[in-house]
């Protein structure tokens, strides 16, 4: 069978996926364009694409003969993937859910000690030559342990999050969730996401993206919190309406944000980067070698699965 990988992955990944198949390997880090994927599904059994390689409806219509069947995705999240328009055209769909929870969690605990705790306006400070030494009144900010955390989205995701805040700053855990959850933590669901905003000190977001969840936190979300509370987002950009968080950092609703995705990613606006109350990461949700080689080795259980006429561990 032929295999495409959409963007170089880690060693041992390659490894197994040339040894086992007739793969190619893109050797850019950008995502593909619409004449790429097009190409790919015509020319190879399975794709193993990542975050940004945008499957829209048209690219499945445009490409005709399809020979793909199987998009192997890299990633937890599969947004960028019209999972209803592949399936029309015959091809199965899979992700690389559990293997991203835990790193997602710690960089979303990242965001919340560096945002509270001014980090990176300190660092910038000091590495510009403009730090003068100690004193106790320099970059006062928000003590997390004991405060209120509100978690938006109570998957695997947030609650791995949520037994980080309680248990490791015994923080009080509040969450919306769009079912009854009962997580294996003192935590209390309330009725609606405003509900949450108006009673937690740091608001974090952690529901999946797509079209159910786009601008899911607007306006409303930042009328609902409180003046020194922080918005914290892991999930995905177009969750938030990002010219209402800027209005709400500018006009002073909010103390700030953490932000490790972004609406129109990789594009952030200078309103953001000329803030000193926002900590913005690129996108380092499950950076480290050892996640991305389990979502890799995932993913390619998916591949595995299929070409041997298996069960998909994972489909979606």
């Amino acid at each position: 069978m032929k295999l495409f990988i959409s963007r170089p992955l880690p060693d041992p990944v390659l490894t197994r996926a040339l040894d086992a198949y007739d793969t190619t390997v893109r050797d850019i880090t950008t995502p593909m364009t619409r004449d790429e994927m097009i190409a790919g599904l015509q020319d190879y059994d399975i794709v193993l694409p990542t975050l940004g390689d945008l499957y829209t409806a048209d690219i499945f219509a445009d490409a005709g003969n399809i020979r793909t069947r199987l998009l192997a995705n890299f990633g937890v999240g599969y947004n960028h993937i019209d999972v209803d328009a592949a399936k029309a055209h015959g091809l199965q769909v899979t992700n690389t859910p559990g293997a991203v929870t835990d790193a997602t969690a710690d960089t979303a605990m990242t965001l919340i000690l560096m945002t509270a705790r001014r980090a990176g306006e300190g660092e910038r400070m000091l590495r510009s030559g403009a730090w003068e030494g100690w004193h106790p009144t320099q970059l006062l900010g928000m003590h997390v342990s004991g405060k209120t955390v509100g978690i938006i989205g109570m998957g695997r995701i947030g609650q791995a999050i949520a037994k980080r805040c309680h248990f490791g700053f015994g923080m009080n855990v509040v969450f919306y969730n769009r079912s009854p959850k009962t997580p294996d933590l003192p935590a209390q669901q309330l009725a609606s996401i405003e509900d949450v905003a108006h009673v937690a000190d740091i608001l974090v977001i952690a529901v999946p993206g797509g079209a159910d969840t786009r601008h899911l936190i607007d306006k409303s979300t930042f009328d609902a919190m409180q003046p020194h509370a922080l918005l914290i987002n892991i999930a995905r950009g177009e969750i938030v309406n990002e010219a209402a968080l800027i209005d709400a950092l500018e006009t002073g609703q909010i103390a700030g944000a953490g932000l490790d995705v972004y609406e129109f990613e990789p594009k952030v606006p200078k309103a953001l980067t000329d803030r000193e109350d926002v900590t913005l990461l690129p996108h380092l949700g499950t950076a480290t070698l050892e996640v991305r080689t389990d979502m890799g080795m995932l993913a390619m259980d998916n591949v595995d699965a299929y070409a041997n006429g298996k069960t998909l561990p994972t489909p979606v």
